[in-house]
């Protein structure tokens, strides 16, 4: 059996940017002195003159993508996750949300897969930190398929959108020729009747293979693929809930605020299900190789399938 193809989403994202920008000369890419990291470096080897490198300063750069917005331009600005929900904050709150402009924020290295950069680099609170941004979407793609599709929607759509892209390759599960992308509609991967397990980004693949791990047990689990965690897809994951009875959310972020906190949100009030939330228990990352933090963490199948059997007995 041939190796499944792996790459990481941030190559992605650099990918797009430069393929984007052949068409579309209004696109600037904005990075903080991390282009190499990012792969924005591919775009500015392709179109130089619109690329702008704001330096360890992502303060600043937020100002300037808020700026550029304001002259008809769409600026993509792009650093690690950490530093643009982050360090960035307050300048992304109020320069950009509260005024709605058309800023789409490049975030990479996002989550515990992150790996030897360790807790202060680990991002597992980006998603919370955005989704509190009244406007903003927050994107979490699942694999390269999907990545491309994301930066060339948050591209075509106008108002701020955050896309969080990870370090580590990860199989692309997505085939490119059938694929479709929507902003805010979740995708059902697979039919189930037992449970629900709801995923975003890197988990979502994880997911899968846990359900066929359930599957050898009996267990037969619904996995639905959730890349927009804002606004969230409701009607697909209560039409999911009420379906099986039992929801299980997985997702490379914090526990809280993210999206366990969302799908809660909204099934709480409108269709009151059992909810076991897997992520990263209000507990800050540690430095060490991303399989096994994923694994240490519980994120890989395994533990995903473990802890779903337990939840449905």
């Amino acid at each position: 059996m041939a190796d499944i193809k792996k790459i990481a989403t941030r190559e992605s994202y650099g990918n797009t940017l430069a393929e984007l920008g052949k068409t579309h000369e209004d696109i600037i890419v904005l990075d903080a002195d991390l282009a190499g990291a990012t792969k924005t470096s591919i775009f500015k080897k392709a179109f130089p003159d619109r690329h702008i490198d704001c330096g360890i300063a992502e303060a600043n750069m937020a100002g300037v993508a808020a700026g550029l917005a304001t002259c008809g331009k769409v600026p993509f600005m792009s650093t690690f996750a950490m530093f643009a929900a982050g360090r960035a904050f307050e300048q992304v709150r109020n320069s950009i949300g509260y005024p709605h402009l058309n800023v789409k924020i490049g975030a990479t290295h996002a989550g515990i897969s992150v790996g030897e950069d360790g807790a202060t680099h680990q991002c597992n609170e980006d998603i919370a930190l955005m989704r509190e941004i009244p406007g903003m979407v927050v994107i979490n793609p699942c694999d390269d398929t999907e990545a491309r599709a994301a930066v060339k929607a948050a591209y075509e759509y106008i108002g701020p959108v955050y896309l969080r892209f990870g370090r580590l390759a990860i199989p692309v599960i997505n085939d490119p020729e059938t694929y479709k992308f929507e902003i805010g509609k979740g995708i059902t991967m697979k039919e189930g009747s037992d449970v629900t397990i709801i995923a975003t980004g890197l988990c979502v693949n994880e997911a899968l293979n846990a359900a066929e791990k359930l599957s050898a047990e009996g267990i037969n689990a619904e996995v639905i693929n959730i890349h927009t965690i804002k606004p969230l897809d409701e009607e697909l994951v209560i039409a999911s809930a009420i379906k099986t009875g039992k929801v299980v959310t997985v997702e490379e972020h914090s526990i809280i605020g993210g999206l366990g906190s969302a799908v809660c949100e909204t099934l709480s009030s409108k269709a009151p299900t059992k909810v076991l939330r897997i992520g990263i228990n209000d507990t800050f990352g540690e430095s060490g190789p991303a399989a096994e933090l994923i694994k240490k963490y519980g994120l890989d199948a395994d533990s995903i399938a473990a802890k779903v059997k337990e939840f449905c007995k």
